[in-house]
C-alpha cells in the first residue's frame, strides 16, 4: 500500500524490555500498551512480548483489553480507566483485571460477586498526588475494613501513579512515594498481602529506585523514548517506531517559486521538490513544518511550507531521489535518524502526544 508507514522494530522493543529487566531486578513488569500501544498497535507490542516470562499488560478501557484477548494475547490485563457495573461480566468472560479506584467500585464488586458468584481480580488503585482517580489516603483504613468484612473480593494489587516522577525535581514524587508506603503499610497491618505492589512507571524506573516494590509498569521507555527531557536515560533504549512516507511525485522549480498553503516557503534557487505521501491526518505533526526536516539517505531536507491534510512537500535542493523511496519523519531505520524527542522540543509538545498521534491511514508494520 502506497502511503505513511510507521515500521515497529520488534527486535529493538525485545532488547529495550531486556535492558529494563537489569535495572529493576527481579521484579514482575507490567507493559503498558494502552492508546493502541502509544501509536505503535497494540496487538503488534503485545504478540511480541506476549512469550517474555513474566510479563502483564496494562489498558486504559475493556475495549483495549477485549481487543488484545480477541488478538491471541492470553497474558493478565489490567484495566486502568474507572470501573463500571455493566461490563464487570465481561472481565469475567475476558479473564481482565479491574482497578477499584472508590467504596462505590468494592461495594459493586461485592454485590457482583453476590450475584454471580464470581469476581474479577481487583487494584487498589490510590491518588497520592495526580488528583485524578484514586482512593484518598484517609480512606485506607475504611477500604481495608471493607475488604475485612468482604474477604471473597479476589483483591491482589495496590498501586498508585507518579505526578513528576520524570522531572529534576523529585520533592513532590517523594512526597507521593511516602503516602504510598504508608498505604501499603497499613494494608499489610490489615492481614492484607498485596501479590502486586506497583507505582513506578518510565520516569520513576530512570529517576527513582526505590518506588520500584515488586511490580513495576514501564510505558514510554519500552518504547525507547525518553518520558521526559529532565531523565538521565541510564538505561540503553531504541526508538521502536520509525515514522516513514513514500515519495510519490519530483518536479524542478525555478527560484521564486511558493510551495504550499499560504505561499509562506518560497524557493531561493532551481530545485527539486518532491511531494511526500503523509499529512496531519495520518499523524504527521503540522508544526514541525516551520523548522523541520526530514532524513533520506541520511542526509537532512527541510521540509517546504505547510504540511497538508494528506501530504508534505520536501526541498531537495540538486539532490535526485526517486519515486517511491521513503523518506524518516522520525526513528531510526536505513542509517536514517531523527529523535522523535527532538521534534517534541523544538514544537514544545510531548513525545507522548506525537506517537499517539499516529492513526488513519498510516500501515503499521511489524519487523
Amino acid at each position: 500500500m502506497i502511503g505513511p508507514k510507521a515500521y515497529i522494530h520488534s527486535d529493538r522493543l525485545k532488547q529495550n524490555l531486556w535492558n529494563i529487566r537489569r535495572q529493576i531486578g527481579d521484579r514482575m513488569l507490567m507493559v503498558v500498551v494502552k492508546a493502541d500501544g502509544y501509536g505503535h498497535g497494540a496487538i503488534n507490542v503485545a504478540s511480541v512480548l506476549a512469550g517474555e516470562p513474566g510479563i502483564i499488560f496494562c489498558v486504559f478501557t475493556i475495549a483495549e483489553a477485549k481487543e488484545l484477548r480477541e488478538g491471541g494475547i492470553s497474558n493478565k490485563i489490567l484495566i486502568f480507566s474507572k470501573m463500571h457495573r455493566k461490563w464487570l461480566d465481561q472481565t469475567i468472560e475476558y479473564d481482565l483485571w479491574v482497578n477499584a479506584s472508590a467504596m462505590e467500585d468494592l461495594k459493586a464488586l461485592r454485590e457482583f460477586h453476590n450475584n454471580t458468584g464470581d469476581c474479577p481480580v481487583v487494584h487498589l488503585k490510590f491518588d497520592t498526588g495526580m488528583t485524578r482517580l484514586g482512593f484518598d489516603a484517609g480512606q485506607a483504613d475504611t477500604v481495608y475494613q471493607f475488604l475485612a468484612e468482604n474477604s471473597n473480593l479476589p483483591v491482589e494489587g495496590i498501586y498508585s501513579h507518579f505526578a513528576t516522577a520524570d522531572e529534576g525535581d523529585l520533592s513532590y514524587a517523594e512526597f507521593q512515594l511516602k503516602q504510598f508506603n504508608t498505604i501499603v503499610k497499613q494494608g499489610n497491618e490489615a492481614g492484607i498481602n498485596f501479590k502486586y505492589t506497583h507505582c513506578s512507571n518510565s520516569g520513576a524506573v530512570l529517576n527513582l529506585p526505590k518506588s520500584y516494590f515488586n511490580s513495576v509498569r514501564v510505558g514510554m521507555l519500552a518504547y525507547g523514548v525518553a518520558p521526559s527531557d529532565e531523565v538521565s536515560m541510564d538505561v540503553d533504549v531504541e526508538p521502536v517506531m520509525s515514522f516513514c512516507g513514500p515519495i510519490v511525485n519530483i518536479r524542478r522549480v525555478k527560484p521564486g517559486t511558493q510551495v504550499s498553503y499560504g505561499g509562506v516557503y518560497t524557493t531561493r534557487s532551481d530545485t527539486n521538490i518532491a511531494v511526500v505521501q503523509m499529512g496531519f491526518a495520518d499523524g504527521f505533526p503540522r508544526p514541525w513544518y516551520e523548522n523541520g526536516y526530514v532524513s533520506y539517505q541520511g542526509q537532512h531536507f527541510k521540509i517546504a511550507g505547510r504540511a497538508c491534510m494528506d501530504q508534505f512537500m520536501v526541498d531537495f535542493g540538486d539532490v535526485e531521489p526517486s519515486v517511491g523511496e521513503e523518506v524518516l519523519i522520525f526513528g531510526k531505520k536505513d542509517g536514517n535518524q531523527i529523535p522523535v524527542e527532538s521534534i517534541a522540543d523544538e514544537i514544545r509538545t510531548t513525545t507522548y502526544v506525537l506517537l499517539t498521534a499516529i492513526h488513519g491511514r498510516t500501515e503499521r508494520i511489524l519487523i
